[in-house]
């Protein structure tokens, strides 16, 4: 398949994809409460796709992925600016639910929607063969990817990176945990994650994103 097909391939399924109102209308459990709006950038060139788990408030409010202080907790962890995060040249964004799942009694975001993953995941994965680096953004997508060899909770999986990160594989995965501000916490009791994991994060990601 030549680059271009490979393209239109790949811009059809994310129309598609945007287009969708399952969760709204064909839902497992109960219907999304607010209007669909997924969020997601799909690439035919990047090489490196982060796999997060859902959009929260703000995203949904602006379509834009991570665009909420994760997001720029994220991008310090990977060594990059917005100026490449947000270039579909270098970086897709596919989480495991495309559109905000509403907020539990907490105040908290629910599980992502499971109607994406059936219906879109493997396709919209499967039209991005040029993926090297896989980030794994919390363990929803972890348990995704790796199926069994994810631990039995996001610490024993993230702290046994070592086991799932082949420097030399395509793809190469690397389990992390979110980065938002409720994880504080655990970044304060696994320094590791910052002295051991993160380095190699952005080395990889600086040599993926060279012009």
């Amino acid at each position: 398949m030549s680059d271009r097909t490979q393209t239109r391939g790949l811009d059809a399924l994310v129309k598609d994809v945007r287009a969708c109102r399952l969760c709204r209308d064909a839902p497992t459990g109960k219907p999304l409460p607010h209007e669909p709006r997924p969020v997601l950038v799909a690439s035919s060139t990047a090489r490196i796709c982060i796999c997060g788990q859902a959009p929260g408030t703000r995203v949904h409010a602006s379509g834009r992925p991570f665009t909420d202080p994760s997001g720029d907790r994220l991008r310090r962890w990977m060594g990059i600016g917005e100026d490449v995060f947000y270039d579909a040249e270098y970086v897709a964004i596919v989480p495991m639910g495309f559109c905000f799942p509403g907020l539990d009694d907490k105040g908290g975001d629910l599980p992502p929607r499971k109607e994406c993953a059936a219906a879109w995941r493997t396709q919209v994965m499967g039209a991005m063969p040029q993926v090297e680096l896989i980030l794994l953004v919390g363990l929803y997508a972890q348990k995704w990817h790796l199926r069994e060899r994810a631990g039995r909770n996001l610490t024993e999986t993230v702290a046994n990176w070592r086991a799932v990160y082949d420097p030399v594989s395509v793809p190469r995965y690397l389990p992390m945990p979110h980065p938002s501000w409720r994880n504080n916490t655990w970044l304060k009791r696994n320094p590791w994650f910052d002295a051991d994991l993160l380095p190699v994060l952005r080395k990889d990601v600086a040599t993926l994103t060279q012009p």
